[in-house]
């Protein structure tokens, strides 16, 4: 059993993460997929896609939840599938972190909520420029 994956954001940000870290990659060692959340929705409906994604992809050892905007409608309505599902949510999606994930496909669903934040943090670097003399 694994853990799987399911991104819910805005517009169409986690199916094109998906297909960024599957490009490069190749494959994705774990089962995943994107919800996209449209600004006008009906979050009563978005939790019940949600949920029945959660359905379909849950092998028994819980759902890492992925969005990209804490406090926003995505997230919100990841935080809702806490009481319905075992699920484990992160907010701040970003490509280092779901590669990060990828290298990680036998962790338990604890485990790899921390992998997930020290892939992004680890991933955002500020390169600087050396000044010519």
């Amino acid at each position: 059993m694994r853990t799987a994956l399911l991104l819910i954001t805005h517009g169409k940000l986690g199916r094109e993460l998906l297909d960024t870290v599957s490009g490069i990659l190749g494959n994705l060692p774990l089962q995943a997929h994107a919800i996209s959340v449209p600004n006008d929705c009906d979050p009563d409906a978005m939790l019940q896609l949600a949920d029945h994604a959660c359905e379909r992809l849950d092998q028994g050892a819980g759902i890492l939840v992925l969005t990209d905007l804490y406090g926003s409608t995505p997230s919100n309505i990841a935080n809702r599938l806490h009481d319905r599902r075992h699920v484990n949510i992160v907010s701040g999606v970003n490509a280092p972190m779901l590669l990060r994930i990828m290298n990680y496909p036998d962790a338990t669903l604890e485990l790899l909520g921390e992998i997930a934040v020290s892939g992004a943090r680890n991933g955002i670097i500020i390169t600087t420029r050396k000044q010519a003399s």
